[in-house]
C-alpha cells in the first residue's frame, strides 16, 4: 500500500473511529490472491467488546462504500481489536497495559520481563519477578531506555495478591 493512500485512509477513518469512542492503532490493505483486505485496528482505554466492533465496522463501511478511497476492485474490511500480545508503541498503550507482564527489548541491549505498575510521560515503574524465591524487585524503565516492549500471555496468573479468585472469597 503506497503512504499515500495510508495517509488517505486515516484522515478518512480516523474521525470516524474516534466518533465511536475508539482509537484508530493501525490501518493495513493486504492483498490475497486476487482480493484485497483492509484490517483496521482500533482500541480503547476499556477496551472494544464485539458490539462496539460491529458498530464502527458498519460506520466505516458505510464511508468506504460512499468514496473511492480503497479504489475500483473488490475488497474485504476486517475490523478487530490489536489482540493479547500487542506491541506497545504509544504512551497509552503503556497505560493500557498496566498490572500486565511485558517483555521490554532494552535500548543498550538485553531484555527485562517485568510488570507496570505506573505509567508517566517519562516512564513505567515496573516490577521484576522473584526468581528462585527471591522478592519482587521494582525498578523504573525510562521511554528511551526502551527500544520495544510486547505484552506477556499469562495463563496462571492470580486475580488479586492473595491468591484467591473474586468468586471464592
Amino acid at each position: 500500500m503506497s503512504t499515500t493512500q495510508s495517509e488517505r485512509l486515516r484522515e478518512l477513518l480516523e474521525p470516524l473511529v474516534t466518533s465511536q469512542g475508539l482509537d484508530l492503532e493501525e490501518i493495513a490493505v493486504d492483498s490475497v490472491g486476487r482480493k484485497r483486505v483492509l484490517r483496521v485496528v482500533v482500541d480503547s482505554d476499556t477496551g472494544a467488546d464485539l458490539d462496539r466492533i460491529a458498530d464502527v465496522s458498519r460506520v466505516l463501511s458505510a464511508k468506504l462504500d460512499e468514496t473511492d478511497a480503497m479504489g475500483e476492485g473488490e475488497y474485504t474490511l476486517e475490523v478487530g481489536t490489536p489482540g493479547a500480545e500487542r506491541l506497545l508503541t504509544e504512551h497509552r498503550h503503556y497505560v493500557r497495559a498496566t498490572g500486565r507482564l511485558v517483555k521490554f527489548q532494552l535500548a543498550q541491549g538485553g531484555e527485562l520481563v517485568a510488570r507496570i505498575l505506573t505509567v508517566d510521560d517519562e516512564g513505567v515503574d515496573v516490577e521484576v519477578p522473584g526468581v528462585r524465591g527471591r522478592r519482587p524487585t521494582a525498578r523504573r524503565l525510562a521511554f528511551g531506555d526502551v527500544a520495544r516492549a510486547r505484552v506477556q500471555v499469562e495463563f496462571n496468573r492470580k486475580d488479586d495478591e492473595s491468591g484467591q479468585k473474586e468468586e471464592e472469597a
